[in-house]
Order: structure tokens, then C-alpha cells, then sequence
């Protein structure tokens, strides 16, 4: 456990009120996350930006202040500009302006700056002053953001190679398991399938009321914040049912025209255009993510019928309501969420008239995945096995399920129980 001490942000004696205001904030304690820290700490005291990129609540504002105490074990008494913009003392840097002002005026002249931004998407053409502050040199920026796009338009068109994005996901099962103080065993394992990985939990009982309280305020939030206001979004209701949708259907291919066809059973008619634009705004805040199909056999990515899985298991649950008979779902989500936490990018395979729940790649190599709820059955196996020997190449293959015992192979295609897929395969 770590404390960040303010000392390092205001040394400023006409401001001592706010001085307390961010010290009240800052002196928290966390519990580090081994592999982003890893990650941050290669790139500390390189005039390279560092956004981290993630859902709201994933703890990406700790992961700022664990590169601070990571900044102070490498760096005597070293000058932080931490600015917090969810917070009313930076309430009145609206502009790239003030933004600049603000940050010239807690600099020091011939020193490495280290800058901490949290939430920066929330400043209009903040990338202004990124470029402009690395441009003039002497700044170590690191910054935090909840849009999926962020990195898109002047930031990304003008800072080729000048900046690396960090995506941020909620807990994995084993730091669930580390924040949580549980063993592993199936008991936990049901409780992560349950309420997901947010990690703010560790502040509240592990039970339904409790849990499933806080989760449905937290989609509301990311609903109203970062989609509606943002967006300005006229149609709430529409955008309810939708994410509603999606959670009721996560792990099955989906259309613009297929929920059209949906909504016009249920006597609601919107266009085609529309549903789009809200399945971007929903992408955007990351409350959910979209997979492609890739063509085995052609590498073509199809353009039409995507999946939707949820960024944090929890959420999903508290969306679509948590039932055993969801389990097949919630695993695939939890299976999906896994591999891109340790660093796979990821489609959904197709062959002829097959489905290869998941392909992914890192570092130019490939496996395959199918995800079951069982194979106890004959039918299940023959299914699921069968998907896989389809294809040819000789990249890994697995099948991952809740059953508990492993060992189980076919013809080169591994079982893996869900349990140590998430503990073991790294």
C-alpha cells in the first residue's frame, strides 16, 4: 500500500486552501497493479506522452498516482503538476488556454516537469497544448482519458511516434482475487462472474443489494456523462433499450438492421442511421466494446453483424439482471475481456458456415478460441471440437469452459476450465 503526499504539487503559499483540498483527495491509498506499472515505469523521464486510455472506474487515476511514487523513487524531489479535472479546484481550466497558462505557471525552467492530467478529454483542443509542451521540451506528460477516441484527429495526426497509448481495464480475475483477499476457487470465481472487476468494490460488501446498487449507478453515470451530455443526445429512451439490448444479446452477432427489425416488433421505429450513431456513442465511452468477423481462409473483415461485450462483466449484469442461464454469455465476455487485458487484439473467426468464437494475435502469432459453457455432452464436444478442426493451420487452439477438470485434448486442441485460462494463460 502506497500514499501520495501533496507536497510535491503546491508549494505555493498563497495557496494553502487549496492545498488542503488536493491533499484530501491525493492522500489515498492503492494497491498496485503489477503489469500497468511494468508498463508506465519503461516509459518514465521520456518526453514521450502517456494517455491512458479506459472506462470510467477502472482506476485509472491510480495508476496515475502509482507513476508518481514511481517517479519518486527515481527522481530527487522532483516537480509534479498533477491536475485533476473531475474535481472542483481545476474547475475553471475550460479552455486550452487556461489549460496552458495553468501549467506554465507550476513549471520549472531548466527541470523536467512531470505533468499529471486526469480526464484531459473533458478540455476542448487540449491537444494544443500537449503538442506545444512537448514541442518546448522539459515535460514528462502523462494523462487519462474515458473516450475511446481520444488518440483520433490532431493528437494522433501530429504526434506520430511522440506518444503511447495504455488501454485500462477493469480487474482481471487474479487481481480480484489480490484486491478482494480471496483464494482461488469456484466460489470466487462465481463472485468475479457476478459482479465484475471495478475496483471500488474492495470498499463495498460482496452482496447483491450492495453490489448491483453501485454498478447500476455507474452505468447510469457513464450513460449520462459521457453519452448524453457529450453527445447531446436527444432520444434517452431509445438509448436505454438499446444498451439494454445489448446486454440481453452480449456474445451474439449483431446488426444496425437486425435491431431495427427488433425495435419495429416492439412498435418503435428509428433509422438505420440513427442506431449506428448510438452504437458509437456507446463505443466511445467504453461502456462497451465491438469485435469484427475476420474470414479465415480470405483474412477479409466483414463490415456487417459485430458482437458487443461489455467492458466490465459487473456492469453487464447490472444491466441486463444476473441469471445462471446467462452464464454461457458471461463467460465468452469474461474469456474476451481476458485476452485483451494481456495484450491480445481480437476478431470473431468465421469458416464457411462456422464460427470461431475468438481469434486472437499478439506479436504476430494466432490462437483460437471456442467458448462453452460445458462439454460434458457428446454433442457439445463434437460441436465445439469440430468448429476448431476446421481449420488448418497449426496456431494453438483451445476450448475454454466452467468445467473444472483439464487435461482434456483433441486432436492438438487444449480444454482449459475457465478458472485456470484466467489464472494461468498469460
Amino acid at each position: 500500500m502506497h500514499k501520495i503526499w501533496f507536497s510535491l504539487f503546491i508549494n505555493d503559499k498563497n495557496h494553502i486552501l487549496c492545498m488542503f483540498v488536493i491533499y484530501t483527495f491525493i492522500m489515498k491509498t492503492y494497491i498496485i497493479r503489477e503489469n500497468y506499472k511494468k508498463h508506465i515505469d519503461r516509459y518514465i523521464g521520456k518526453e514521450i506522452i502517456k494517455v491512458l486510455i479506459g472506462q470510467r472506474r477502472v482506476g485509472k487515476s491510480y495508476l496515475l498516482f502509482q507513476a508518481m511514487d514511481s517517479i519518486k523513487e527515481q527522481f530527487p524531489n522532483p516537480n509534479i503538476i498533477y491536475i485533476n479535472l473531475e474535481i472542483n479546484e481545476f474547475e475553471k481550466i475550460t479552455s486550452s488556454d487556461l489549460l496552458y497558462g495553468y501549467v506554465k505557471s507550476k513549471s520549472k525552467v531548466g527541470e523536467l516537469n512531470f505533468l499529471m492530467i486526469d480526464e484531459i478529454q473533458t478540455i476542448p483542443e487540449f491537444e494544443k497544448v500537449l503538442r506545444s509542451l512537448l514541442a518546448e521540451g522539459g515535460y514528462d506528460i502523462y494523462c487519462t482519458g474515458s473516450n475511446a477516441h481520444i488518440l483520433s484527429g490532431e493528437l494522433g495526426t501530429y504526434l506520430g511516434g511522440r506518444y503511447i497509448e495504455i488501454p485500462v481495464y477493469a480487474l482481471s480475475y487474479t487481481e480480484f482475487l489480490l484486491f478482494h483477499k480471496l483464494v482461488n476457487n469456484a466460489e470466487s470465481l462465481d463472485k468475479y462472474l457476478k459482479y465484475g472487476g471495478l475496483p471500488y468494490l474492495i470498499h463495498l460488501d460482496l452482496t447483491d443489494d450492495t453490489i448491483f446498487d453501485y454498478l447500476k449507478n455507474i452505468s447510469q453515470s457513464i450513460l449520462f456523462r459521457d453519452v448524453v451530455s457529450r453527445f447531446e443526445v436527444r432520444n434517452v429512451d431509445f438509448l436505454v433499450r438499446l444498451i439494454r439490448y445489448l446486454a440481453n444479446e452480449t456474445g451474439n452477432l449483431i446488426s444496425a438492421r437486425g435491431i431495427g427489425n427488433y425495435l419495429k416488433s416492439q412498435n418503435i421505429s428509428i433509422s438505420i442511421t440513427a442506431i449506428l450513431n448510438y452504437l458509437n456513442y456507446l463505443t466511445t465511452a467504453m461502456l462497451i466494446t465491438s469485435v469484427s468477423r475476420s474470414d479465415i481462409q480470405g483474412k477479409k473483415v466483414f463490415e456487417i453483424a459485430e458482437k458487443y461485450y461489455f467492458n466490465d462483466i459487473g456492469l453487464r449484469n447490472s444491466i441486463a439482471g444476473f441469471s445462471p442461464f446467462d452464464l454461457g454469455q458471461i463467460i465468452e465476455n469474461a474469456v474476451y475481456l481476458h485476452l485483451k487485458t494481456v495484450g491480445y487484439s481480437v476478431l470473431i473467426g468465421k469458416l464457411n458456415d462456422k464460427e470461431i468464437d475468438f481469434i486472437g494475435e499478439r506479436q504476430g502469432e494466432k490462437i483460437y478460441i471456442q467458448v462453452a459453457l460445458r462439454i460434458a455432452e457428446k454433442q457439445s464436444m463434437e460441436r465445439e471440437f469440430g468448429n476448431l478442426l476446421t481449420i488448418k493451420d497449426n496456431y494453438p487452439k483451445y476450448i475454454i469452459t466452467l468445467d473444472e477438470y483439464s487435461g482434456v485434448s483433441y486432436e492438438g486442441i487444449l480444454h482449459l476450465p475457465l478458472r485456470k485460462f484466467l489464472t494461468e494463460f498469460v
